[in-house]
Order: structure tokens, then C-alpha cells, then sequence
């Protein structure tokens, strides 16, 4: 199977994204920030951070990246 590429990813549904990052995405690491975790998942060839609101236990938002200040703050982890 080819590689899924951030663009093709991005033309997904929300639906379809989720259900590639939460069984095809592997879990990198996650951060706390008071009521607010954000979970890094590795996709082929790029990223996922999925940021959840704790106090709601809900997901508040997804942004998919290959590089840059988002995968950076992830870098002390590693």
C-alpha cells in the first residue's frame, strides 16, 4: 500500500482523519497543559497533534503537520 501524503489526508473527512490517525497513526508522545492534553501521532509521512479538553473529556481540535514549531515543542521528549 503507497504512502498517504499529508495533502491526501487533508482532502479526507473529519471522520476519515480520525479513523486514520486512531488506527493506522502511531503514538508519538503528549503533552499536559493545565486542562488541555495534546497527543502527538506519526502518519506515514507527517504528523497529527489531536488536542483534548480534559475537563469535558472531549476532543477540541486536530492540526496535521510535517515540520515546524507545533513538532518542535515535542522535541524535549525525545
Amino acid at each position: 500500500m503507497s504512502k498517504l501524503s499529508l495533502y491526501d489526508f487533508k482532502i479526507l473527512s473529519d471522520y476519515e482523519q480520525y479513523d486514520v490517525v486512531f488506527s493506522e497513526g502511531t503514538f508519538i508522545d503528549a503533552i499536559v497543559e493545565e486542562n488541555t492534553r495534546y497527543a502527538l501521532y506519526a502518519v506515514d509521512l507527517f504528523f497529527i497533534e489531536i488536542e483534548y479538553d480534559v475537563a469535558r473529556n472531549k476532543i477540541v481540535s486536530k492540526t496535521s503537520f510535517v515540520t515546524g514549531e507545533k513538532l518542535n515543542r515535542y522535541s524535549k521528549f525525545i
